[in-house]
């Protein structure tokens, strides 16, 4: 499995899929999420109500992901995860937003996946807290499918943070 870490914009990058950086009401927002619901149109909104209605009448919950088709976007799906917000120092809640992310590109047979650095913005996760956790997955996921990850980065502090964290050795691989 190939890991791109680079700066641009998510909504042109071409992948299989693009995971959102949604909110519980899957109905848009600011950030990530709102730039991804503008560039793919309004049939996302439409199929974002249809998801809402008929699995997730509560919301979408923490950590969940559930996937769309990414209509205007050059991707075949979008991938729709919560973060957890303000913060919450709890590490193992926002990997499973990874995690699920990466199971279902791989249950939809996809060859490459682009992530923002979820939870980051309106939610208030630190960046480095962010990079950590996708770390974390990919230490121990194993792909059926997926052969290319893209970590894509709004800013250039934030993409400094990443490529810092994901090309550090592990402190446990260190030891002797």
């Amino acid at each position: 499995m190939h890991i791109d870490i680079i700066r641009g914009d998510i909504t042109t990058i071409t992948a299989d899929a693009i995971v959102n950086a949604a909110n519980t009401s899957l109905m848009g927002g600011g950030g990530v999420d709102g730039a991804i619901h503008e560039a793919a149109g309004p049939a996302l909104l439409e199929a974002c109500k249809t998801l809402r209605r008929e699995e997730y009448p509560q919301g979408l919950p923490v950590g969940k992901a559930a996937a769309t088709p990414a209509y205007k976007l050059p991707a075949r799906i979008i991938i729709h995860t919560v973060a957890p917000r303000n913060g919450v120092d709890d590490l193992s809640l926002l990997s499973k937003c990874y995690l699920n992310a990466l199971r279902i590109a791989d249950s939809k047979h996809c060859t490459s996946i682009a992530f923002p650095a979820l939870g980051t913005g309106a939610f208030g996760i630190p960046i480095s807290f962010s990079a950590k956790a996708i770390k974390r997955v990919l230490t121990v996921y194993k792909p059926l499918t997926l052969k290319r990850i893209i970590l894509v980065l709004a800013t250039m502090g934030d993409y400094s943070i990443y490529k810092h964290t994901l090309e550090a050795p592990d402190p446990q691989e260190t030891r002797t």
